[in-house]
């Protein structure tokens, strides 16, 4: 099963970059314009890939319940990319543990679901999926260190978060064929909210130029990937 080695990947992902970050000399690097180039790719996927595959004409509401069920998650669980001085005014507590662990559950069935749709769909969407976790991954980190966790802890719970991807990728062996776009649908909505309000939102909290700049390679980017898969 190529799609488990795709939500893997995935995993591998949230939890190196979880991981890396525990070191100095990568907190000291600036987030900003990887998570401009992320909300670039991750829009770009939910607008010219997963909406176009969603049958938008009959899923439309589909597309709503994704976005704004990870938006009442976000708020519900206070957790989201940010920036290491922003990460001071949010907790990290099992419910963001579980929040966490449901986003990418979600994901490694976004992954599975778009590759047994069509498999150069499903990398795709893997990458999309790989490039918004890397920010996210640090953040993640950034408030588990905020509020005292040990290492062993963190990468503990990155483990178990990581966890999910393959787990979501197994239980689509489940789903029957004809709720796939539905799927697609909810996955939409859900990139579109990470694209657009979380990663777009944090990447903008000061402006600058070269993010901007940064936000549209990462379009252009994905538009480059998609030509050639």
């Amino acid at each position: 099963m190529i799609y488990l080695l795709f939500a893997l990947v995935a995993a591998a992902a949230d939890i190196l970059s979880g991981a890396l970050a525990l070191h100095p000399r990568f907190r000291e690097i600036s987030k900003r314009y990887a998570i401009a180039v992320a909300s670039g790719i991750v829009i770009s996927a939910a607008f010219l890939e997963l909406l176009p595959a969603s049958d938008i004409q009959n899923n439309a509401i589909f597309v709503v319940l994704g976005f704004f069920s990870f938006y009442l998650v976000e708020k519900i669980i206070m957790l989201h990319t940010c920036g290491e001085e922003e990460c001071e005014s949010h907790t990290m507590g099992w419910s963001s543990v579980v929040g966490m662990a449901s986003d990418n559950l979600i994901d490694g069935v976004g992954i599975a679901i778009a590759y047994l749709t069509d498999p150069s769909f499903g990398l795709i969407v893997t990458i999309a999926v790989v490039v918004h976790e890397i920010p996210q991954g640090m953040a993640s980190t950034v408030l588990m260190q905020k509020v005292g966790y040990s290492r062993r802890r963190i990468l503990t719970i990155l483990s178990f978060a990581g966890a999910a991807y393959p787990i979501g990728a197994l239980i689509s062996a489940f789903i029957p064929s004809d709720l796939y776009v539905v799927i697609i649908a909810f996955v939409a909505g859900d990139f579109i909210y990470i694209g657009a309000a979380d990663l777009l939102g944090e990447a903008h909290r000061r402006f600058n130029y070269k993010v901007v700049i940064a936000t549209i390679l990462g379009a252009i980017f994905f538009v480059i990937i998609e030509t050639l898969i």
